[in-house]
């Protein structure tokens, strides 16, 4: 069973918010078609001044610009960015308004509209393996949904206002998944992307997570045990 979402339930900072979104639904209408994605994988991001620690990983690391606007808003909407030209990832803003802060959905399993999810990722990329493959990875799964840079960044997902022609809900599961677990994020550079930020919560097992990668210079910092406070690593691809 799954509730819809509400400001308060997002009002959290994203580390705590993440791995409670893990088994949550998105649904999204765009242009009259439906697909909804239960969630298996997240990424948490903080912005300039968020947390206990800077986040060199994320897109609102120095402060508000024109791209990150939508992370520093009400909790709830969705901050949709074009990563290296061509992909629109999708993320949930977090925290109090007025404090960046973003969760990435970094995959899921498709549970309703997988011939929509097929055909968006045919149209766009050629080619779909398998029906886990379809949500997996932030690229895939911005596919999947249809959200769309820079049309949809923004987009309510507590009230399901349409914008552009699309809206969005999102819906938390009443149980949370029994096996969560936690590691270092994805393709992201330098120290931000080691051990020393275990933002990254997946439901263990599931067939849709996306395959680990080091980002640039990351597996280097590992090694190093780099001091978080003494970093500066940029982000190859999130928010």
């Amino acid at each position: 069973m799954t509730r819809p979402v509400s400001r308060d339930d997002l009002s959290p900072l994203p580390l705590e918010v993440a791995p409670r979104l893990l088994g949550a639904l998105l649904e999204t209408v765009v242009d009259a078609e439906r697909v909804v994605v239960r969630l298996t994988e997240v990424e948490a991001y903080h912005g300039l001044g968020t947390g206990d620690r800077p986040d060199p990983g994320s897109h609102a690391r120095s402060g508000p610009t024109a791209r990150n606007a939508t992370m520093w808003g009400e909790p709830g909407h969705l901050y949709v960015y074009l990563s290296h030209g061509i992909h629109s990832c999708v993320n949930v803003v977090c925290g109090p308004d007025g404090v960046a802060g973003g969760v990435l959905l970094r995959a899921g399993e498709v549970v309703e509209g997988a011939e929509i999810a097929e055909r968006r990722r045919l149209a766009r990329r050629g080619v779909v393996r398998a029906a886990r493959d379809l949500a997996r990875g932030p690229g895939r799964f911005g596919d999947a949904v249809g959200l769309r840079y820079p049309l949809h960044d923004g987009i309510d997902a507590v009230t399901g206002a349409e914008r552009a022609g699309a809206r969005a809900r999102l819906l938390l599961p009443d149980a949370a998944p029994t096996v969560v677990a936690t590691g270092p994020r994805v393709g992201v550079a330098g120290v931000a992307g080691t051990d020393l930020f275990p933002w990254r919560f997946w439901i263990d097992g599931d067939a849709t997570v996306s395959p680990f990668r080091w980002g640039r210079g990351a597996a280097e910092a590992a090694a190093r045990r780099v001091d978080p406070s003494a970093g500066s690593g940029q982000a190859s691809r999130p928010c």
